[in-house]
């Protein structure tokens, strides 16, 4: 009886630090599963079809973050896609994807990405070329990069210290307008988050915080828990 409540105490210990170090995890890479039920472009030229995928937080720098897309196993990467901070006042408890219409008849393109409770998310950058097109049919500005850098999305990497990815992070961002003209992409788009700015504070504040308390407390109770059980064992063994 004794060596199975042991055992128990040891499984329990087990599951809350596996459980606090997944969580942590999602946290920092912001990994969100999305289901599209038709059709969507992303940056680089590429349509996913109909289906289920992961969207993750490769990197972050600044002004910039570097998001990769993969299959609903995470054996294959689709895209590493540069972007640049986005922001709304009111977040949601869920994810959210918005879309620009394109060409009649073509899919939608993927315009935002944002995580559940965050007020800043992604707006992906998308090569000049197409970042014009898309610009004029949805009739709203499209951060864009350097038409030739369109290879660097499709290359596979796990590290934003790749050279792709440290490239597309230094590469100079414009703002494709709808009338066809090229602006600084400041002009149209927050380009960095502003720390001094109170309403973006409180998502920092606020749920960060929450997440650090709650997470290692259930950590640091599975530690208790498993030298409990370790100080139970050695106890048994002396009395028996």
């Amino acid at each position: 009886m004794k060596t199975d409540r042991i055992l128990a105490l040891c499984c329990l210990a087990i599951l809350a630090l596996a459980f606090a170090f997944s969580a942590t995890a999602n946290e920092l890479n912001k990994m969100t599963i999305f289901t599209f039920s038709q059709p969507v472009e992303i940056p680089g030229g590429k349509v996913l079809p109909a289906g289920t995928y992961v969207f993750k937080v490769l990197d972050i720098m600044g002004d910039r973050n570097v998001v990769q897309i993969f299959d609903k196993d995470q054996r294959t990467l689709y895209a590493t896609v540069l972007a640049i901070p986005d922001y709304r006042p009111n977040p949601t408890d869920k994810p959210v994807i918005t879309f620009a219409e394109t060409a009649s008849g073509g899919p939608v393109a993927i315009k935002e990405w944002f995580y559940p409770g965050d007020q800043y998310g992604s707006e992906f950058v998308y090569p000049k070329s197409r970042a014009s097109e898309i610009a004029k049919n949805s009739k709203q500005p499209v951060p864009s990069m350097p038409t030739e850098m369109s290879s660097n999305i499709s290359q596979a990497t796990n590290s934003s210290s790749d050279s792709n990815v440290q490239v597309m992070q230094t590469a100079p961002l414009k703002a494709e307008e709808e009338n066809g003209d090229e602006v600084a992409v400041a002009e149209v788009f927050i380009v960095q988050v502003p720390v001094a700015v109170p309403v973006a504070v409180p998502v920092a504040a606020k749920e960060l915080p929450q997440t650090a308390s709650i997470l290692p407390l259930i950590g640091l109770t599975g530690l208790v828990l498993l030298a409990a059980g370790t100080l139970l064992w050695i106890v048994s063994k002396r009395t028996a």
